[in-house]
């Protein structure tokens, strides 16, 4: 490994946890992320000269404390405003210690409840999180989002901005907040595992870098709160459905339906470990928190574990899934949750059984603009042999579909529902 690449893995390794000590210390986002990129560009011109420290994250902390005092001296006015930052941040415990510059504590849970912050608007959360806890840069961020990068950093510099001026602290919440700031942490990193297990556009199925980035971030907060249920449920639900990755799709990226997977090509280990997960979300191990009902996302992670304990779509327990989702219809009520209660009661009862669940769903217009209503609309008359009315669900979720693997399975299906109609008109 060259010491140019020895720098990117660093960089992406300990972003960070870096950037959240330098904000423990100084206060202040902007400055932390301004002193972060100086010390990666001075390990640039440093390492490929007299090779990669032994502690290369201590020799970062270093060098960007070094910049920010040197900062902090050339501006007294900002160093002034900083000073009281800091004054309400050590209300909330000391700050770090500079003694011993090997001593890199780790401050990413503060700046995970920074960032996630219900102050800030969803978008926001996700698009700082991914910024300072992925270590992905702007652009990186952008193509996720499916915006322009001016735009993306607008977004970025408004959350930041209003971190500052709201003077959100930069601390974990009291044990009587934590129920309610922890949701949306776990919000936001299943979103991005969401946009990674299917985009909502583009030429894959999965973005491999988000799904990767979101299970990261859910080890990393599952080892500081391991004591929260609903930690221990997302990331056994995150990897309980990621285990199926490497079946999902064909060589050529299309997409592979559940019914159709090798399931010799799941990932044993991340099932196993996700069950192990899932007893400590339902509350089966000691020490696995509160008792009482299970959370949404634990149940989510019931049901994937069914369909990973099954040998075949057809053997899967679809009475004891519709349960879960009954469940999770009380939890956390959506319309996505019922669109999945309804594919879920047509494996149970048959295809008439779902379909009806579907098109009160569709007249409500509540997931108008959402492409897997039609599509499971269309697989269902399909299957039923209302062909016709099928090809016209088709056609309603290509006009809806984003990403182009599921647009190509679209088409096929489309093709073949057309291909079974009869034909029209006679000949001359």
């Amino acid at each position: 490994m060259t010491e140019t690449h020895a720098v990117e893995r660093v960089f992406r390794e300990e972003h960070g946890r870096l950037l959240a000590t330098l904000v423990r210390q100084f206060g202040d986002l902007d400055l932390a992320e301004e002193v972060a990129s100086d010390a990666i560009e001075a390990a640039l011109r440093h390492w490929p000269a007299h090779g990669v420290p032994t502690r290369p994250a201590a020799w970062l902390l270093t060098t960007a404390r070094r910049r920010a005092v040197d900062r902090l001296r050339r501006d007294q006015a900002y160093a002034a405003r900083l000073a009281v930052l800091q004054v309400e941040a050590e209300r909330d415990g000391p700050a770090v210690s500079t003694d011993d510059p090997d001593d890199v504590p780790d401050e990413r849970l503060r700046l995970f409840f920074t960032c996630c912050h219900p102050a800030l608007p969803e978008a926001a959360r996700v698009a700082l999180t991914l910024r300072h806890l992925a270590g992905l840069t702007t652009p990186e961020v952008a193509r996720a989002f499916l915006v322009p990068v001016p735009t993306m950093a607008q977004r970025v510099a408004r959350a930041k901005r209003k971190i500052r001026q709201a003077r959100i602290p930069f601390r974990v919440p009291d044990v009587d907040q934590l129920p309610v700031r922890l949701p949306t942490v776990l919000q936001v990193i299943y979103l991005i595992f969401t946009e990674g297990y299917a985009t909502s556009a583009g030429p894959r199925l999965v973005r491999v870098d988000l799904a990767d980035e979101a299970i990261r971030l859910a080890r990393l907060l599952h080892r500081l709160l391991a004591g929260q249920r609903e930690v221990a449920g997302l990331l056994a639900l995150l990897l309980l459905v990621d285990a199926r990755r490497a079946a999902r799709t064909t060589p050529d990226g299309d997409v592979v339906l559940l019914a159709d997977q090798d399931r010799t090509r799941w990932d044993s280990t991340r099932i196993t470990e996700g069950r192990q997960l899932l007893l400590a979300a339902l509350g089966g191990e000691p020490g696995a928190g509160t008792r009482g009902q299970p959370g949404p996302y634990a149940v989510q992670a019931a049901i994937a574990a069914l369909h990973d304990e099954a040998a075949d779509l057809a053997s899967t327990d679809w009475p004891q899934v519709v349960a879960l989702y009954d469940v999770l219809a009380r939890v956390a009520p959506s319309p996505v949750v019922e669109l999945n209660r309804a594919v879920a009661v047509a494996m149970r009862d048959g295809p008439s059984a779902g379909l009806a669940l579907l098109d009160d769903l569709d007249r409500s217009g509540r997931l108008a603009a959402y492409h897997l209503l039609p599509a499971a609309r269309a697989d269902l008359l399909r299957r039923l042999g209302r062909d016709a009315e099928a090809a016209t669900a088709y056609r309603q979720a290509l006009d809806l579909v984003g990403n182009e693997p599921e647009r190509r399975f679209l088409r096929r299906r489309l093709a073949e529902v057309e291909a079974a109609l009869p034909p029209t008109g006679t000949d001359g």
